[in-house]
């Protein structure tokens, strides 16, 4: 008898996935934390980022584990093979791209959310109060009607193509989701700048519009697109059969941070009964500054608004949102009634909108939570004020490159971003190579005044005359670089608009000279080159964001 009772103890032991001794579970458990917390502590005496040795990459291309492994073991192979290798965006030197730091409150807030493990796809219980208390907070951040709906998604890209279903269905009404846009579908055109964002391009290939529907509409000198071609080219569509049907403006693109003309869209919008949305992956946030807010004038009068939170809001990836002005609008283009989805006056099931009635998923993680820890524990003026600095953080580096450029005089440059080419200098028209410069944007100088190159790629960074371009290469940054970023500075990557965590309460200028360090990761000459192409990069993304 006792040897049944202890062979079923073990057969229940084997098909339990609980810890067998809780006690030692908690042990590494406060191990995990603890050294997860003193990672992001200690994260400025580690690099920025380093390359996967092979051996390491190898390592995870392991069989299938069909045996069962020590949590201690699989732990330190994370701890060794993983954590190391990360992206590096929780560094403060990180400056590459649209990457925000996170925060150890949102760490904090995941580990809560595992533990609930609740699916928020639907039915009666409060981590979807928590989602639609967020909903609310942003309704009256942009000053959207108590109508008004919103939802948790992975990111923009998926909150824009959501965007685009809506705009569908309103346009084309709630029979096209049972049979196809058909010809009315194939009439339907929509518009956007050459400087949006790649997503809104495939949101129109995957809503099944194409992306021959999708009208890229030139940007005038501050990159915003132009509102006169725009109005023109609506005109000829309408006038050879098109049904134009969305605008997606930009807030904040997301090469140099520019900012259409929200309220001129948005008025010519209402004029042509046309969708308007705004892509505001990360720009949107800036409503958290009193100082930025008027920055999105018009923003307001959006039809439907996209943003990030993971980006300047600084919640851990991902984080993404959708919101909406008709909040039916926006349940016609996604709810579908299911009997096991069917509501209840009382009890789990009760409630009437669902997320899963706004959007593609029904299995959804608990996003909200690490948003509402961090908007509570912050607030939105902490927020703000971090936002903010990170703009004076790029119009410090905006006066660095000048500096290494060897652009003389005050006021405001007259320079535009230089994207860093694919080709390398090597590749221009004469072969003549830009030395010791793997890529290089070149600037043209012309009687005392810096003019866009948009061939940089092509030419040599020799004028015609024989005089040098101002080019950011070696030979001619390198003497007017700070020297203090190669001597004390560790990796970052150009490449975007700069987002920092809202833990760091350094000045911009300590900041750039006592926390990015380029040294360890190139040469001085690489890193006085990417001194002056970070300051070409941000010069523009500040004047976006800045008064």
């Amino acid at each position: 008898m006792n040897e049944i009772i202890r062979n079923a103890h073990s057969s229940v032991a084997q098909a339990s996935l609980d810890p067998q001794d809780w006690s030692e579970f908690r042990t590494l458990a406060h191990r995990m934390l603890d050294e997860a917390i003193d990672g992001i502590a200690n994260v400025r005496a580690r690099p920025v980022w380093q390359p996967i040795p092979d051996g390491i990459r190898a390592a995870l291309k392991a069989d299938v584990p069909r045996e069962a492994s020590d949590l201690a073991d699989v732990y330190r192979e994370f701890a060794e093979h993983v954590a190391p290798y990360a992206t590096g965006n929780v560094h403060p030197g990180f400056m590459g791209w649209v990457h925000g730091g996170g925060t150890a409150v949102g760490m904090l807030a995941e580990m809560l959310a595992a533990g609930l493990n609740a699916n928020l796809g639907g039915r009666d219980h409060m981590p979807i109060e928590v989602e639609r208390q967020i909903v609310a907070w942003m309704r009256r951040l942009f000053t959207f009607p108590e109508s008004a709906s919103g939802i948790f998604v992975t990111g923009t890209s998926m909150a824009n193509l959501m965007a685009v279903l809506v705009a569908r269905t309103a346009a084309l009404g709630t029979l096209a989701r049972q049979h196809g846009i058909g010809n009315d579908g194939a009439l339907l055109t929509a518009y956007t700048s050459r400087a949006a964002h790649g997503c809104v391009s495939r949101a129109m290939d995957i809503a099944g519009l194409g992306t021959d529907a999708l009208r890229r509409i030139d940007v005038d000198a501050d990159h915003r697109i132009d509102v006169a071609a725009l109005r023109a080219q609506i005109a000829i569509d309408r006038e050879v059969g098109f049904k134009p049907f969305l605008v997606v403006a930009s807030a904040g693109t997301v090469d140099i941070g520019a900012i259409d003309d929200l309220k001129a869209i948005a008025e010519l919008c209402r004029e042509e009964g046309i969708w308007f949305h705004v892509d505001g992956a990360f720009g949107a946030l800036a409503i958290f500054s009193p100082e930025l807010a008027p920055m999105l004038g018009g923003i307001e009068l959006a039809d439907s608004i996209a943003l990030d939170f993971h980006k300047w809001g600084q919640v851990p990836y991902d984080a993404g949102f959708l919101l909406v002005r008709d909040g039916e609008q926006h349940r016609q283009a996604f709810a579908q009634p299911a009997a096991y989805l069917r509501r209840e006056a009382r009890g789990l099931a009760a409630g009437a909108v669902w997320p899963c009635d706004l959007g593609p998923d029904l299995s959804r993680g608990f996003r909200a939570l690490k948003t509402w820890f961090t908007l509570k524990t912050f607030g939105t003026d902490r927020l703000g004020a971090v936002i903010a600095r990170s703009c004076a953080l790029a119009k410090y580096l905006e006066r660095a490159g000048r500096a290494a450029a060897g652009i003389a005089g005050t006021g405001e440059p007259q320079y535009r971003l230089l994207p860093l080419p694919r080709r390398r200098c090597g590749q221009s028209r004469d072969r003549r190579r830009c030395p010791g410069v793997r890529r290089c944007g070149a600037l043209e100088h012309d009687a005392g005044r810096q003019v866009r190159d948009p061939r940089c790629h092509r030419q040599s960074p020799y004028r015609r005359d024989g005089h040098r371009r101002a080019c950011c290469c070696r030979a001619g940054v390198r003497r007017a670089a700070d020297r203090r970023w190669s001597d004390r500075g560790r990796g970052a990557a150009a490449g975007g608009a700069v987002t920092r965590n809202a833990a760091e309460t350094t000045t911009a200028p300590e900041m750039i000279r006592g926390r990015c360090r380029l040294g360890r990761l190139m040469r001085a000459d690489q890193a006085a080159e990417l001194t002056s192409l970070l300051g070409c990069v941000a010069w523009y993304w500040s004047r976006s964001f800045s008064s």
